[in-house]
């Protein structure tokens, strides 16, 4: 097996953005309006605002994706994240979900925000070793009856790269 690498949305990504995200949303739950409305085009809904969709490729096909959709001033939602099921098991959901969180970083967030289910057990055990920590209730109403897992993460700012600066004058 090829190893897989880690990149931002292009022109193309679309079908396979659509067809992974239903393909975990109707194993597990059902497609609600909201999932439609995104997957039917994420241009709109995710892209345009001035978020990202972030993609995992192996052997040319996309094979995991995440988007980061903007909520507010620095503040982002990670949704929509899934690895095919051949892919799992090789740690693509973990360094997608890095990768993600760096981008994020480069768009100027300071907080990431989810929502999950507890049967997605799998996925929440990675959100919480990557940092993500559980709220007591979600940020804002819901949009997905299956949503019964709220986090966030905190995103310090980047660190200075040059070692030994000083600290900045204040």
């Amino acid at each position: 097996m090829q190893p897989f690498h880690l990149r931002t949305f292009r022109p193309g990504d679309e079908e396979p953005f659509r067809r992974l995200n239903e393909h975990w949303i109707t194993a597990s739950f059902a497609l609600e309006p909201e999932d439609a409305a995104i997957l039917a085009d994420p241009h709109r809904w995710i892209l345009a605002p001035g978020g990202q969709i972030c993609v995992a490729e192996q052997d040319g096909a996309v094979i995991g994706c995440c988007a980061l959709v903007a909520m507010e001033p620095g503040v982002y939602e990670l949704a929509k994240m899934t690895v095919s099921e051949t892919a799992r098991g090789n740690g693509a959901g973990r360094r997608l979900l890095e990768f993600a969180v760096a981008v994020a970083r480069t768009m100027g967030a300071q907080l990431l925000y989810l929502e999950s289910n507890k049967r997605a057990a799998a996925a929440v055990h990675l959100y919480e070793e990557l940092g993500f920590r559980h709220l007591p209730e979600p940020r804002h109403p819901s949009k997905y009856a299956r949503a019964d897992v709220f986090m966030e993460l905190s995103l310090e700012p980047a660190e200075d790269p040059t070692p030994g600066s000083p600290p900045a004058a204040e």
